[in-house]
């Protein structure tokens, strides 16, 4: 296949950016989208020219690095799936492909297609773990965790901070990535001891960082590639009240 595409490319956070306009020939349908603008990146080597920048690590969607926003959509237009992991056989010869990055003023640009996602991890660390200081973790089978609660604390333990919610979102919220780490824990004996404190400090975290607030529109979970459930926002807004109301 032939595929047009038109990429956003931006030098830094402080400079002004544009879409260029690049032809990419000999695209295989079975290649992955980051393999197609791999074949992009050796094309502009070859020509002299500066590669795109992008995000990327394991390739397996597990990690959510792939951070595109691909013809209007969070990771493109397949339900469920990451941009390592949609295929080219998703588009047709002669397409036109409009690529930009995350756009949220939480996420700034730091080149091209590659967004600052440490806000995520400046929310993690205001109290998105469990506090081990001496010894050694219980044996998991020593802590009794009814089922129905362990499947949805594992649901929400599937969320892998891509930020295709705060993309999603026209607030750029990030209240379904937040919900998501503090239910992991919040449904769990493990998490009991600093529940409170857990749902107060991540909250306060993400209002610092400058993510909007939510609205419950629900794009971000339609965009989800982990299917993160709008019931754990529910979830986390409980939390909230509650450690509120009882700090």
């Amino acid at each position: 296949m032939t595929i047009n595409l038109k990429v956003w490319r931006q030098k830094n956070s402080k400079t002004t950016g544009n879409l260029e306009t690049y032809e990419v020939k000999g695209v295989s349908e079975d290649m992955s989208f980051l393999e197609m603008f791999d074949v992009l990146n050796e094309q502009l080597v070859s020509e002299g020219k500066e590669p795109i920048a992008f995000d990327h690590d394991c390739r397996e969607g597990i990690c959510g690095m792939c951070s595109m926003y691909i013809n209007g959509r969070p990771h493109g237009p397949l339900q469920g799936v990451t941009t390592c992991q949609l295929h080219m056989r998703s588009f047709k010869d002669g397409d036109t492909i409009v690529v930009e990055p995350w756009r949220a003023t939480a996420f700034p640009v730091i080149k091209d297609l590659v967004v600052d996602r440490s806000a995520f991890d400046r929310i993690i660390a205001s109290g998105g773990f469990v506090s081990v200081n001496t010894g050694n973790a219980q044996d998991g089978n020593s802590l009794p965790v009814p089922k129905n609660e362990a499947d949805k604390a594992f649901s929400a333990a599937a969320c892998i901070g891509c930020g295709a919610c705060v993309a999603a979102c026209k607030n750029a919220s990030a209240m379904l990535f937040v919900s998501a780490k503090v239910s992991q824990l919040a449904l769990l004996p493990q998490g009991q001891a600093e529940r409170q404190d857990r749902a107060l400090n991540m909250v306060a975290q993400m209002d610092t960082e400058g993510f909007g607030s939510c609205t419950n529109t629900g794009a971000c979970a339609a965009e989800c590639p982990k299917e993160i459930s709008l019931e754990n926002i529910a979830r986390l807004n409980r939390e909230y009240l509650g450690a509120s109301i009882t700090k």
